[in-house]
């Protein structure tokens, strides 16, 4: 009777399922969702830069046929003293702004880190510029900058007994006035960061440090900063990326004037395409400014690991 229950029951228990079986469905309902996402991604971001790849080797025109240039169209762009200047100028851009981003960023994070019950409003605040959209925040940039004598900076120039200045309208200041416009903007997001990056600190490693009667100075030179070193090496990509790629900013302030005192990489590619109509040109300009970015993440991660070791 023993050995009849026993084999009913083994016959009705539930079949334990393979665990692969499982895995391999639930991996491929997790891509049938994805699948929307991933074409559209694919449809708007591949398929335009491989055609931009092909257009960077042909002389575009539209409805007669695209004929074939091979090298010629970036021998064009490389020889040309515009795209010269727009590369100095886009690197000053990006070198400035991610210094100015960086220290200011960290010096309102050590402000405000600890503090988050009296100043919660102030952190809120500061970071605003970053999900306020460019457009906007570059025209009423442009509109304080004005250079007559009751612009808005002008005005309060003036009160310190100094005479107005040209800001934008300026070949010796424009680039000047587009970088502190960036690192306004690129100081609050930085500074989120550090907080962070601080919060990851281990609080003995102060307490320890005060033990042994390190000033403030000291600590923050021995504690912090190294204890920040891969959260400046990722600001310091992102932000060097977003300075050479900078280009709403400039087109709404100065449009790369007065003169081209102004004009970076992603201005001179969109006049080069849109305005005059050299397609071709201004893909084999992307194409460049691409490798340069690549180049540029590349280098800071080799020396990120290099740091490290």
């Amino acid at each position: 009777m023993t050995l009849t229950v026993s084999r009913d029951a083994r016959h009705n228990a539930p079949q334990k399922r393979r665990p692969g079986k499982g895995r391999r469905h639930g991996s491929l309902v997790a891509w049938l969702f994805l699948s929307p996402a991933l074409l559209l991604f694919f449809w708007f971001k591949f398929i335009p830069m491989f055609e931009g790849v092909r257009m960077s080797f042909y002389e575009v025109r539209p409805y007669l046929g695209d004929e074939w240039r091979g090298l010629s169209n970036y021998r064009t762009i490389v020889s040309d003293s515009a795209f010269t200047s727009a590369i100095w100028h886009s690197f000053i851009l990006a070198i400035g702004t991610t210094a100015g981003s960086l220290i200011i960023g960290l010096v309102l994070a050590l402000l405000i880190e600890g503090r988050a019950r009296y100043l919660w409003f102030v952190r809120t605040a500061a970071f605003l510029p970053v999900v306020t959209t460019m457009a906007a925040v570059a025209e009423v940039w442009r509109i304080m900058y004005h250079p007559a004598d009751n612009g808005l900076l002008n005005t309060i120039v003036g009160w310190l007994g100094i005479g107005p200045a040209p800001f934008l309208a300026s070949e010796h200041s424009s680039l000047a006035s587009i970088m502190g416009m960036g690192i306004w903007r690129g100081a609050p997001y930085d500074m989120m960061i550090f907080l962070a990056g601080l919060v990851g600190i281990d609080r003995t490693l102060y307490e320890a440090a005060a033990v042994d009667g390190a000033t403030v100075w000291q600590r923050l030179w021995r504690v912090t900063l190294p204890a920040l070193r891969p959260v400046f090496w990722i600001l310091f990509t992102l932000a060097a990326i977003r300075g050479i790629r900078v280009f709403v900013e400039v087109y709404v302030l100065t449009n790369g004037g007065p003169n081209g005192s102004s004009e970076v990489l992603m201005t001179l590619i969109y006049k080069l395409g849109l305005q005059q109509g050299e397609l071709g040109v201004a893909a084999a300009g992307s194409i460049v400014l691409f490798l340069a970015t690549l180049t540029l993440t590349v280098v800071v991660q080799a020396l990120r690991r290099r740091s490290t070791t």
